[in-house]
């Protein structure tokens, strides 16, 4: 992986996650490491999504870079995990 391979994923991380973390309601204190994270993290989901839905790339394998769009959809469903799995470690630690 190239230098601008990289820099192009770390780009569309940053997009997508911030356009997750705008269209799913509710706070989300993140800093902007975090929500490249997330985006990035989110592309993989997309690109995996994609693979099993349609079959492309399956010569190189299950986990590719997507397009933004699924990016996107990746990075929502990674949010929602994430507060899913955040919710219940706060309301765990409260009744303690």
């Amino acid at each position: 992986m190239s230098v601008g391979q990289i820099l192009i994923m770390l780009v569309v991380g940053l997009i997508a996650g911030f356009i997750a973390r705008a269209l799913v309601p509710g706070p989300d204190p993140m800093s902007i490491p975090k929500t490249v994270l997330l985006g990035v993290v989110g592309s993989l989901i997309g690109g995996f999504i994609g693979y099993v839905l349609f079959g492309k790339d399956s010569g190189e394998g299950a986990f590719q870079p997507s397009s933004l769009f699924g990016s996107i959809i990746g990075a929502i469903i990674a949010l929602l995990v994430y507060r899913a799995t955040i919710g219940k470690n706060d309301r765990s630690a409260v009744g303690h």
